[in-house]
């Protein structure tokens, strides 16, 4: 952009911006377009919004028998279409004005929702490729009207002409790019081939591509010689699902678990949504491919469909939805919101009839979908109703659904945290109590909405209390002789704010079981840090107020032989050394992260431990 001439531009006078050509297509192709392929989209897709805009002005005329034709030889690129062509005075207003469209015109107003392009400054992307844009067009607006000729120039430069109509013997536009050298990778003939082929497949006009080696007057290949495989006729409904399938694979690269039609009449969008085969990670969302009227507008629109519904990918023809100015997303609106929701409708009903009439296909996606419908039925009470039975979680009984655990436990008990599952999971089967691992995304959550489908069911949040009171206490005897070594214990794991206790359990072969929650540790350390902040008198006032945070609880199993033995040692260094390896194997097996002082505690013990029996030996 340069400054305006102050001479020309007396004070107070209006002034007018000068465009350096150039700067905005450098900001085009690093800011608005994603690469510089889509030059081809942009002429393709205005070469269908002329099309649209003739068949308005001669409703009469047959579809299929205006088109557009491609050519690419090596040495130019050329798009031309039978649509409704401009005039010397459109060329004047549309293409020396950068970002007015034509699509703009006042005739053609009322039409524009007809229209892919919306921002008039899709020519503009062809200097990404070339130097110079050379346009022929013939007017279907005017009978007898000339040929105008337009050259635009990467300087910001161009030329208008007439020719005699013999120039162009019928309405419409021809494009003629001559590529600069550094733009081969996007103008060989089998790149624009395959460009047009990928933006273009769905168009519901005929398009065509030549490379020149086909003898004079020979039609080119077509580019979209089907329409989409939703709008084709099938013998019967199997074969039109296999064929649903097979476009689906070949459009993804994976064979769809099943596919879902997808048809929202009122904003003229139709398409397929593939389920995935396999499990993807939570939260990833993948791309869809979305088409505007038919031409490719993004293979990543994320925002068709709502976040849960990662288990799919979708393609589908949208005839309302609005491109942003890029073309490559969508404009995000009511009508998208609309769509979106609508959507999301149809893959619930896919579930709800794929539970009500095909349980083998409903297991196979529960299989591997199971997270997806989990983060649904947390808000869908529908699905909730419909699936929560059906949904595997992992348990005391191992990994099963909920409506079979319930039929085995009454009283279904529920853990807050994995780590906390994991401490109790062997001891609480072993009691007989049924837990399940509350601690996975939804998990704990959905556990607890079991009641509204099975009301005789009870769920509770599994409190230690409820794990110790299924624990034997030992007789009275032995508890007094282990008195000794439990204060020790005591006294050897304070700094860790944990009791110690001896009980009776299975499995045996357990030694020690520490019970401790998330919940519990995070409490304790924030009420050390108050105390350490507080200090002085207030600290001891406060601290005295303050109620005492849960402790810990080490519970030692009298039935393990090593607990035996270490509860008889009468030496009180080797009691202590003992009572914390007993604690630091614990601490190990709930699988939570080690604080460094535990860390320290199990190393030290394993040491001291090593150096007893050594000596001992000798």
């Amino acid at each position: 952009m340069t400054l305006p001439d102050t001479a020309a531009n007396p004070a107070g006078a209006d002034r007018t911006f000068q465009v350096d050509l150039r700067g905005l297509v450098d900001l085009l192709s690093h800011h608005l377009y994603s690469s510089p392929r889509v030059y081809l989209r942009e002429l393709m897709q205005n070469a269908v919004d002329a099309l649209t805009a003739r068949h308005g002005l001669e409703s009469a005329a047959p579809a299929g028998a205006l088109g557009i034709r491609l050519y690419a030889d090596g040495s130019v690129v050329r798009v031309e279409d039978d649509g409704v062509g401009l005039t010397e005075a459109d060329v004047h207003t549309f293409l020396a004005t950068i970002g007015r469209s034509s699509k703009r015109a006042d005739k053609i107003a009322e039409q524009r929702g007809d229209f892919i392009g919306q921002f008039g400054i899709g020519l503009l992307s062809c200097f990404l490729v070339a130097d110079e844009i050379h346009v022929l067009s013939r007017s279907a607006r005017t009978p007898d009207a000339p040929a105008v000729e337009w050259r635009g120039r990467g300087d910001g430069s161009y030329t208008v002409r007439t020719l005699p109509a013999s120039a162009r013997p019928r309405p419409g536009t021809t494009v003629t790019l001559t590529p600069r050298a550094d733009a081969g990778e996007w103008t060989r003939p089998a790149q624009v081939h395959a460009l047009a082929r990928h933006f273009g497949s769905l168009l519901r006009h005929p398009v065509t591509f030549d490379d020149g080696t086909g003898g004079p007057g020979e039609p080119g290949a077509p580019v979209n010689p089907e329409p989409a495989p939703w709008a084709r006729t099938y013998p019967t409904p199997g074969a039109r699902s296999r064929a649903l399938a097979a476009y689906g694979e070949e459009v993804f690269g994976f064979k769809p678990l099943d596919t879902i039609e997808l048809d929202l009449p009122a904003v003229g969008l139709k398409g397929i949504a593939c389920v995935l085969p396999e499990a993807v990670p939570a939260g990833r969302r993948h791309g869809h491919r979305v088409h505007v009227k038919g031409m490719l507008l993004s293979e990543q629109a994320e925002e068709i469909l709502p976040e849960w519904a990662f288990f799919v990918r979708c393609v589908v023809d949208a005839e309302s939805l609005r491109p942003t100015a890029s073309r490559e997303s969508l404009y995000e609106d009511d009508t998208l919101a609309a769509v979106r929701d609508a959507l999301a409708e149809r893959l619930r009903a896919w579930i709800a009839r794929a539970a009500a009439s095909d349980p083998d296909l409903l297991a196979r996606f529960l299989q591997a979908h199971h997270l997806a419908v989990k983060s649904l039925a947390v808000h869908d009470d529908e699905i909730l109703r419909m699936l929560l039975p059906w949904l595997p979680f992992e348990t005391t009984d191992g990994h099963t659904t909920l409506d079979e655990f319930a039929r085995t436990h009454r009283t279904v008990l529920v853990t807050s945290s994995v780590e906390e599952f994991r401490q109790v999971a062997a001891i609480a089967s072993a009691a007989g109590l049924g837990v399940v691992n509350g601690g996975y995304t939804y998990d704990r959550d959905l556990v607890h909405r079991l009641p509204e489908i099975r009301p005789e069911a009870t769920v509770a949040d599994l409190d230690p209390a409820t794990l110790t009171a299924h624990l034997d206490p030992v007789d009275r005897e032995t508890e007094l002789a282990a008195a000794a070594y439990l204060a020790l214990a005591r006294d050897a794991l304070a700094v860790f704010d944990c009791d110690v206790a001896l009980r009776t359990f299975q499995p045996a072969n357990a030694p020690a079981l520490l019970v401790d929650s998330r919940e519990a540790r995070h409490e304790r350390t924030r009420s050390q840090l108050a105390r350490e902040q507080e200090g002085g008198l207030w600290g001891d006032i406060l601290g005295a107020l303050r109620q005492e945070a849960p402790r810990a609880q080490l519970i030692l199993n009298q039935l393990n032989p090593l607990v035996r033995a270490a509860v008889a040692i009468d030496e009180p260094e080797l009691a202590r050394t003992s009572a914390e390896a007993l604690y630091g194997q614990a601490a190990m097996l709930s699988r939570r992260p080690l604080r460094p002082a535990e860390s320290s505690l199990i190393n030290r013990s394993f040491l001291d431990l090593l150096a007893h029996a050594l000596r001992k030996d000798s």
